[in-house]
């Protein structure tokens, strides 16, 4: 057998194998779909808060957050964030909330130290 009558052979097989699993794959079902939106939308808002959240306490402290102390959410339409400061005693903020709602598409309310800076 030639060389180029194995790379014909080696081209089809990769094709054959291709075509094999395409068809042995199911087809996903609403409740997956629907499952896979919601993590998908789940995911986004997180992000969206993790991202817009420290920014906003930073400037309204002066003081970097990283990692939320507390999650609170519904998995679908909001996400509340909360840190507990780790300067409190030397001036900083004692704790802060962060609350971002999809359908605003930003933060709906900052509250640090029992004081609301962001209403919406």
């Amino acid at each position: 057998m030639s060389e180029t009558m194995k790379i014909i052979l080696a081209v089809v097989a990769v094709f054959a194998s291709g075509f094999i699993m395409v068809g042995t794959n199911k087809q996903q079902s609403k409740e997956e779909m629907e499952a896979a939106s919601m993590i998908r939308n789940y995911v986004a808002i997180q992000t969206m808060a993790n991202q817009k959240c420290p920014v906003e306490v930073k400037k309204a402290t002066g003081e970097q957050v990283f990692f939320p102390s507390e999650t609170v959410s519904d998995k679908e339409s909001y996400i509340t964030l909360k840190w507990v400061g780790e300067n409190s005693k030397t001036g900083g903020f004692k704790n802060a909330s962060c609350t971002l709602k999809a359908s605003l598409g930003g933060i709906s309310e900052l509250v640090i130290d029992d004081k609301v800076i962001i209403k919406k």
